[in-house]
């Protein structure tokens, strides 16, 4: 008997997150709202003080709501995280490109406004690095090159951006690897790498997302 409980108890769980969930998702709790106590969801769902902690638990992990000590739990977002990662999972090598490209265009925008002297000394350094390897090992040149425009997109000082950036850049991983494998390395496309870094040293957003659009449409 007591092997199955952890399975039941699993399924109350479960029941009770749906139900929770149902609620965020069709605005019976909006964002920043306070939730009703434990007490209240345990006689509003029918279930387990035990249960309905648990559940909280789960939803608060996931980002749907914040568990605030001592003051109670807030709806943070109406979208499940987890069933965005599930839909992000499932997207095509092109909507990954696609998407990856406007996320660098838009990020470096902001990078122009909002970059710091180390930023700019980082950016330097990994342009070296990728200079080096230009017109040698592709391998290494990719690595350098990857490096560069993480922390670009960094600069923009926006996590969200950046984790999303750098998901898409590992989705293409490969892709890339083999348009650079079969595309002659042109010093023109390099130099515009040099160009961006230039424009967003001189804070001009609108002229460092220009030069970005440009080597993304390079072939």
């Amino acid at each position: 008997m007591s092997a199955i409980s952890p399975l039941i108890k699993r399924s109350l769980v479960d029941q009770a997150l749906e139900q929770l969930r149902q609620r965020i998702s069709d605005g019976v709790w909006s964002v920043g709202q306070r939730l009703p106590t434990e007490p209240e969801l345990v006689a509003e769902l029918g279930i387990s003080r035990n249960t309905v902690r648990e559940a909280m638990r789960v939803l608060a992990f996931s980002g749907l709501i914040e568990i605030r000590q001592g003051d109670g739990s807030y709806v943070r977002a109406v979208v499940d995280p987890l069933d965005t990662l599930k839909v992000l999972s499932r997207c095509s090598l092109e909507q990954a490109r696609e998407t990856r490209h406007i996320l660098e265009v838009e990020a470096i925008g902001l990078a122009s406004l909002r970059r710091t002297d180390e930023d700019l000394l980082a950016l330097r350094r990994a342009l070296q690095a990728s200079s080096e390897h230009y017109h040698g090992d592709l391998e290494h040149y990719i690595a350098c090159d990857l490096v560069f425009h993480r922390l670009l997109v960094d600069a923009a000082h926006n996590p969200a951006l950046s984790e999303l950036y750098r998901y898409f850049s590992s989705v293409i991983g490969a892709q890339l690897r083999q348009s650079l494998s079969i595309i002659p390395r042109h010093q023109h496309v390099f130099d515009l790498h040099v160009e961006i870094l230039e424009a967003v040293e001189r804070q001009d957003p609108e002229q460092a997302k220009a030069l970005c659009r440009q080597l993304i449409n390079e072939p």
